[in-house]
């Protein structure tokens, strides 16, 4: 196997792992947990995933085409909870996930140095993937920490159990 096809094979795993920790963590929350925010400053996990997918959407779709950053994105608007239901916010995770896993599964080894633009910056794929990869494992890492203050003692936990 070459390094480019056990890199995308390693960084199609990894983000799919990402994905079922986040998933496994918001499967403890009620759907009000789901939007329970510390303070006004701080995002629910609902506005996280509703980040998260504006970000895959802008970012993946016509990804060799066309900058990253659409201009029809409108992040700021990511950050205000519109979103009513618990199905609402999977229907809306599943949806980011999508158009990013449809084209990171379509990539091949000789696409990774190839240059993309990600607001107006050139970057080779791998960099646009790592740059994909510190981003969204940031907030699968807030999702969990969420969760799991939330939860407290009724947390289960999603790796290995202390002293276990």
């Amino acid at each position: 196997m070459s390094i480019g096809k056990e890199y995308l094979k390693v960084v199609r795993e990894r983000f799919l792992d990402m994905k079922n920790i986040a998933e496994r963590a918001m499967e403890q929350l009620s759907e009000e947990e789901l939007f329970y925010c510390f303070n006004e400053e701080s995002n629910s996990i609902a506005i996280i995933v509703k980040h998260m997918s504006g970000n895959m959407i802008s970012r993946w779709t016509d990804f060799f085409i066309s900058d990253g950053e659409k201009p029809n994105r409108n992040r700021d608007a990511e950050f205000i909870n519109d979103l009513k239901s618990r199905e609402e916010l999977l229907a809306c995770w599943e949806k980011g996930w999508e158009t990013f896993l449809n084209t990171l599964n379509e990539m091949h080894e000789n696409d990774l140095l190839k240059t993309v633009t990600i607001r107006n910056e050139p970057h080779s794929v791998i960099q646009a993937i790592e740059r994909q990869m510190y981003h969204y494992s940031y907030h699968v890492g807030q999702i969990v920490y969420i969760a799991k203050q939330i939860k407290s003692k009724h947390w289960k936990t999603l790796t290995i159990p202390r002293r276990k």
